[in-house]
């Protein structure tokens, strides 16, 4: 059982976050490096919410099979006959061993490699070999449709796939709405992949990378080089669980400079892990990150072009380099800014900038109240 915030935390530590004077503060340090935190979300953020979990071409035909560690519990994804993407907890009814442990594809069946109890692709159980003796799969007391597969409340949106744990989370329509109002009328069924960008795990907490992503302020600093967006050209978007940014540009029809990022963009976010990134006119990038310990997340992202539009081979590479350049700037920063947890004022959250920094304190705040 996880303690309780007012166990990790001291009353001043919440009072300042709660308190903090004419200048917001940020989370104090623990919210990022503190396993019992990490176990706090764990145990009351990750499963109230809707979690963005994989691709939805990550398991393109039936039988196709993910596993997925969501708030540190197995999930197998699974698409059946009719073209459905289910999700249950990913262990076999009888001793509860980890069906999935590698994506593949399962045929029509998920078979236990223990004892080779066997489910169909919508979790009902099949076959329970010799589970009453030698050809016998029956015994009494025992009934098939009460041992199927635990099924996980699952949605897609887009080409997104989400679960909500413990199906608390209201419609995942009504979770998406802020951010599909913004996404300004693209077609999501038109969307082309043009590739995925495998981080591996980045040394940071999960809510650095969300933060940064959220905020602007970092952006003509560290992507200097990358992107050409001043930030005079940027504001901030905060609509309930959606937070983040937008630039909007004008060049009377001057290009950027070549090479770098330079169009009109939008920065969303949906609480808690979910980013989508809007690129004018006809790219979008979707992200997926997976909070596998305090100080370390596993990201993907996804990029596609909108509108049916097909990248040539050129462009591919060009958008895979340029993606994978950014990304790398961000992971520094979000190391950092991890390692920078261990200084005592640290402690004390650091201030957030009224102007470009009241996104990323929405979502703290929502953070903050989800563990209490």
């Amino acid at each position: 059982m996880s303690v309780s915030l007012h166990e990790i935390a001291s009353k001043g530590q919440i009072d300042t976050f709660e308190n903090p004077g004419p200048l917001a503060r940020g989370l104090p340090a623990f919210a990022y490096t503190n396993d019992d935190f990490f176990q706090l979300e764990q145990d009351k953020l990750f499963p109230n919410s809707w979690m963005c979990v994989a691709y939805a071409h990550d398991i393109p035909k039936a039988g196709d099979a993910k596993p997925v560690e969501v708030a540190g519990r197995p999930v197998v994804l699974v698409r059946n006959e009719t073209g459905e993407i289910g999700a249950f907890q990913n262990v076999c009814r009888h001793r509860c061993m980890k069906l999935v442990d590698e994506p593949k594809n399962v045929g029509r069946l998920l078979k236990c490699p223990y004892h080779a109890w066997s489910y169909d692709l919508k979790g009902q159980l099949r076959a329970a070999p010799h589970f009453g003796g030698i050809d016998n799969q029956k015994p009494d007391g025992f009934n098939f449709e009460d041992y199927g597969l635990v099924p996980v409340p699952c949605g897609t949106w887009g080409h997104w796939v989400f679960v909500n744990l413990n199906g608390n989370a209201g419609p995942l329509s009504d979770h998406v709405a802020p951010l599909e109002s913004r996404i300004e009328g693209i077609d999501l069924d038109d969307l082309k992949l043009v590739g995925v960008l495998d981080f591996g795990e980045v040394d940071t907490n999960w809510k650095f990378l969300m933060e940064n992503f959220i905020e602007p302020y970092h952006v003509p600093v560290v992507h200097k080089g990358t992107t050409d967006q001043p930030l005079q050209d940027h504001y901030v978007v905060m609509d309930g669980k959606c937070l983040g940014s937008a630039v909007d540009i004008d060049r009377d029809g001057a290009e950027g400079r070549a090479g770098t990022l330079n169009v009109s963009s939008r920065y969303l976010t949906l609480f808690p892990n979910f980013i989508l990134g809007r690129y004018f006119p006809d790219q979008l990038g979707a992200y997926v990150n997976l909070p596998t310990a305090s100080g370390k997340t596993r990201q993907y992202r996804a990029i596609y072009k909108t509108d049916g539009v097909e990248a040539s081979e050129k462009e591919a590479d060009e958008l895979m380099k340029l993606w994978w350049d950014v990304h790398k700037e961000d992971h520094e920063m979000c190391e950092r800014m991890h390692q920078g947890r261990a200084a005592t004022i640290a402690s004390e959250g650091g201030v957030l900038s009224p102007q470009w920094e009241t996104s990323v304190r929405s979502f703290q705040e929502l953070v903050f109240q989800a563990v209490q």
